[in-house]
Formats: C-alpha cells, sequence, structure tokens
C-alpha cells in the first residue's frame, strides 16, 4: 500500500486528481479500449471531481472514451432525487465534462428485482474487461463503498442494510431528518473494489483518523473494511494531516520519508 500525505484538503484532492489523469492519459483509451473508471460519493472525493473538471476545461484531459462505474445508490429513492447518487454525480461531475451518457454506469434502487441488478452490475464490469483504476473515500467506521462493519471481506455486488451510524452521518444531506434517510443500498462488495487494477482511496479530516488507522496501520478485519486494501498490489490512499491524528508516530513518518525519497 502507498500512502500519500498531504497538508490539506485541497492538496490531497489536487494529488488524487492529478494521479486520476496521468493514468487515463498514459492509457490513451479509444472507443475500442477506454479506459474503467470506478466512482465513488459523498464530500471526500468533491474536491478531486473539482479537480478534474479544471484539468478537462484546461485541455488536459478527455472522458471522451472513459467508462464509469459507481460504488453505490440508494434503494427505493427517485433518480432525480437531489440526495440520490444519480443526482449527486451528474450534478458534481458527468454534467462538467465530456463524458458520453452511455458511458455511465449506476446501480437503479429502483429495479423490480433488485438482486438481478447487483448480478447484471457485476456482469457489465466483467464485460467491460474490468475496472483499472478504483476512486474511493473512506467513512468514519472505515467502511469503503456501502460495505458495512461485518461485511464480507470477498463481498460482490449486493444489497445492503445500513447501519445506524451511517444513517446518522447521511442524515446531514436530509434534512437532519433520520427518518428521511435510507435504510437500504446497492453497494459494490470489497471483492468487486479489490478486483479493479488500481484504488485510490481519499480521506481527509480528524473525524476520518480512527478510520485512517486502522485502514493502513492495523490488522485487515471485516469490522474496518477499508483495511482489505492492505492486500492490493495497487493500493494508494491519499490523506491530510488531519486524517493522521492516531496514526503511530513511526507509521507517519515511514510513509513522508518513503515519499521524500528518504527509503
Amino acid at each position: 500500500m502507498r500512502v500519500i500525505i498531504e497538508p490539506d484538503y485541497d492538496k490531497m484532492s489536487k494529488w488524487a486528481a492529478d494521479y486520476v489523469a496521468m493514468r487515463i492519459n498514459q492509457a490513451q483509451p479509444t472507443v475500442e479500449k477506454p479506459f474503467k473508471l470506478g466512482c465513488p460519493t459523498g464530500s471526500s472525493p468533491l474536491g478531486l471531481y473539482r479537480e478534474l473538471i479544471k484539468k478537462y476545461e484546461a485541455g488536459e484531459i478527455s472522458f471522451e472514451n472513459v467508462i464509469t462505474f459507481n460504488m453505490d445508490e440508494y434503494v427505493n429513492i427517485p433518480e432525480d432525487h437531489p440526495e440520490s447518487y444519480h443526482s449527486f454525480m451528474w450534478t458534481n461531475f458527468f454534467s462538467h465534462i465530456n463524458i458520453k451518457k452511455e458511458n455511465v454506469h449506476i446501480l437503479n434502487g429502483n429495479a423490480k428485482d433488485l438482486v438481478k441488478e447487483c448480478e447484471d452490475y457485476e456482469k457489465a464490469i466483467e464485460e467491460a474487461g474490468g475496472i483499472d483504476l478504483f476512486m474511493g473515500g473512506i467513512g468514519p467506521d472505515g467502511h469503503l463503498a456501502f460495505n458495512e462493519p461485518g461485511s464480507s471481506l470477498s463481498s460482490k455486488t449486493r444489497i445492503k442494510t445500513l447501519t445506524t451510524d451511517t444513517i446518522h452521518a447521511n442524515s446531514r444531506f436530509f434534512e437532519g431528518n433520520l427518518d428521511l434517510v435510507p435504510k437500504q443500498a446497492l453497494t459494490v462488495g470489497i471483492g468487486t473494489v479489490m478486483a479493479a487494477k488500481e484504488v485510490l482511496l481519499v480521506c481527509s479530516g480528524h473525524n476520518k483518523a480512527r478510520a485512517l488507522k486502522h485502514c493502513i496501520d492495523g490488522n485487515i478485519s471485516h469490522k474496518w473494511t477499508s483495511s482489505m486494501l492492505q492486500m492490493h498490489p495497487k493500493a494508494i490512499v491519499v490523506c491530510d494531516e488531519a486524517s493522521c491524528d492516531e496514526l503511530t508516530v513511526g507509521t507517519y513518518k515511514y510513509y513522508l520519508d518513503k515519499e521524500r525519497g528518504n527509503l
């Protein structure tokens, strides 16, 4: 695992965007061989998306031959609801770049057969040739996508019931009303993310410090599902100083020295 420590959220977001843009440009995607990008939602990746939009507007990157697969979506919430992840992605990212609508894949939380929807999503990823780079964030309890504590570390796309902690955390998007927060979601599994060629997570803020500690400095555990990325051959965690508050001094210095070329 590679860990990048940046001073603040903005620098963290820029580093992550620079890396994603570099990988897409290196791949030189075409219609016949598109670049497959996994996309998260939530507050953590907003800065990353803003930086990628700037790069597109500056002519530094094109998304014309990029196919996206989103991590998750709420169950039984209209796609045009302002807090659906369909709305989130089009509002904060897709509407600002030159991605083709047919290249965007987001789970349908209103499908008549949710199990089949999840199975079809896995098949679509497989038929596309797998994910080249899966972006993501880390929840305060260490969850990745909606793989809550206790999720199988080999799980695939499926229906998940959200924990009380997640419902409370997401209530800020629903006027603080817990009753309005969806209680279930469709989500890619930890196994789905692990199958990607590369994974890049962003993590910021003191409220994520405990999660980051377990992710990179603790044991691999289904109680902290993002910790499974310790087993990925090409995983990068980009974090800010505040999120490092609970790392051991040795771990913190090791990763700083490693990126500075001192090791």
